[in-house]
């Protein structure tokens, strides 16, 4: 069984966030498996992929949010600048030769159902309006944000 499972209520009904929220879980349940192998490479390796996965999926969470004016993102970058540092502190234990592993899985699992059950859904609805639109231009900056969040 998965460390960590996509259920329905973790859905924001954005499709793009959607996809990259399930990525998430699957980097978490990577992480789980390499730990369980006890191979300290594979874990340090998985960890670091989700980590900078996690980074570059803020930052298009956070241009989304900021394309659709939500009144709120000042807020929702701090919760991210904030887990951040959490992480970066885990990070830097790790590069110490310090197995931090099970504690940042312990931490991924609660704050990403916490976070995408709670601060995520409030930015929903403007960010919907934005990309429902048929504005050619949205359409355009869109797909440059994807193909940036791509690479």
């Amino acid at each position: 069984m998965a460390y960590m499972e996509w259920t329905r209520d973790l859905e924001s009904g954005i499709p793009v966030i959607d996809a990259q929220h399930k990525r998430i879980i699957e980097f978490i349940n990577e992480l789980d498996d390499a730990c369980q192998t006890g191979n300290t490479e594979e874990t340090s390796h998985v960890m670091e992929g989700l980590l900078n996965y996690t980074v570059t999926h803020f930052e298009f969470e956070e241009d989304l949010q900021e394309k659709a004016g939500y009144p709120f993102l000042k807020a929702h970058q701090r919760i991210h600048e904030i887990f951040m540092k959490k992480v970066s502190d885990i990070r830097g234990r790790a590069a110490k030769g310090e197995d931090v592993a099970p504690e940042l899985l312990r931490l991924l699992k609660g704050w990403l159902a916490s976070h995408i059950k709670g601060e995520d859904r409030d930015y929903v609805e403007s960010v919907k309006k934005v990309l429902d639109s048929d504005d050619q231009e949205v359409a355009g900056w869109l797909n440059t944000l994807l193909k940036k969040f791509a690479n």
